[in-house]
């Protein structure tokens, strides 16, 4: 995988720093330069030609929606990133295809969710050629290999430096990490929902509001609710409405 250039863009100097800092987790990521104006942000912009702008809206003089629509005009444009602390601006936030919509406190999770989106259109995964997913995924238990169809995994959720993978007849716990299944899995019907938690969709029965914007989901066979955090609701009702 490779790296962007990232441009932050906000008016408060604390804003900027937490956010920088708070993207430091992220390596593939670079950040080259900050602006505190609309203005300052297309120069720097036209000047550096970022990949990505992490662009606060409410800002003086020239708010960011107004910054936003100047540099998807360049030749060069970068991804959009919305932040702030109001929520009120969404709809307008992705009637120009903003990648994502932080709200301030930042959260390390609706963080990660939307660098995750900028590394799928940044980095697609290309598939080889003539290559089709078996539907099985190689699991170790008591020295021998099971197969295991990956239709029959209910979730998988992270175990110490393991991952447990439930299916629905047993578990199974594997030393790969829940990110590196998570990417083996993209073909098929996997979400993160939650930092903890990767489920198969199709065994979705139930999803009921918990608390603070968060959900539990229940399964098919499976008689525990797992949490679902709030910055992945929208994206999981969405999914599983199509």
């Amino acid at each position: 995988m490779g790296t962007f250039k990232v441009l932050v863009v906000d008016d408060e100097r604390f804003a900027r720093e937490e956010l920088i800092f708070l993207l430091e987790n992220f390596p593939e990521s670079k950040v080259i330069a900050e602006a505190e104006r609309g203005e300052a942000a297309i120069l720097k912009a036209i000047q550096l030609q970022p990949d990505v702008v992490f662009l606060d809206i409410e800002m003086p003089k020239m708010d960011g929606i107004e910054v936003a629509k100047s540099l998807l005009e360049l030749k060069k444009s970068p991804l959009i990133v919305f932040a702030t602390a109001y929520p009120q601006f969404a709809a307008e936030a992705f009637r120009i295809n903003a990648v994502d919509y932080l709200l301030k406190p930042y959260d390390i999770d609706q963080l990660t969710q939307a660098m995750e989106r900028i590394r799928n259109i940044m980095f697609p995964v290309k598939s080889a050629p003539n290559s089709t997913p078996l539907g099985k995924l190689a699991v170790e238990k008591d020295g021998e290999i099971d197969y295991v169809f990956i239709s029959d995994i209910l979730y998988l959720s992270p175990d110490g430096k393991t991952t447990m993978i439930k299916t629905r007849k047993n578990e199974y716990v594997v030393k790969s990490s829940l990110k590196e299944l998570e990417n083996r899995l993209i073909p098929f019907s996997f979400f993160r929902i939650h930092r903890s938690f990767l489920v198969n969709l199709t065994y979705v029965t139930r999803l009921t509001p918990w608390f603070n914007g968060a959900y539990q989901l229940e399964l098919e066979g499976e008689g525990d609710k797992l949490p679902v955090s709030r910055n992945y609701v929208k994206d999981l009702r969405e999914r599983l409405e199509l």
